[in-house]
C-alpha cells in the first residue's frame, strides 16, 4: 500500500479547512480518497468536482447503479476505500 502524506481535518487551515468543511461526510470526517489531495487544495477541489459530476450528475444510470460499479471496480483493484 502506498503512503501519502495528508493533512487531517483538525490540522487543516485556510482554503483546505474550507474545502474539508464542504466535504465532511455524515460520519464526521473527510474520505481518505479526498485527503490524499490535502497538500494541493486545487487538486482536491478538482477531484471532488469530478466525483460530483460522475456520481450525482445527469446520467441514464441511477446513483445506486453508479455506486455498485464503483464497488466492483474497487474490489477488482483490491482497493478498500
Amino acid at each position: 500500500m502506498a503512503w501519502i502524506e495528508t493533512i487531517d481535518e483538525e490540522s487543516a487551515q485556510g482554503r483546505l479547512q474550507e474545502l474539508y468543511g464542504r466535504m465532511t461526510e455524515p460520519w464526521g470526517g473527510v474520505d481518505n480518497i479526498l485527503k490524499i489531495h490535502s497538500l494541493n487544495p486545487a487538486s482536491l477541489r478538482g477531484h471532488f468536482d469530478l466525483y460530483k459530476v460522475l456520481m450525482r450528475g445527469r446520467s441514464p444510470l441511477s446513483r445506486a447503479q453508479r455506486e455498485m460499479i464503483a464497488v466492483v471496480v474497487s474490489s477488482i483493484n483490491q482497493c478498500h476505500y
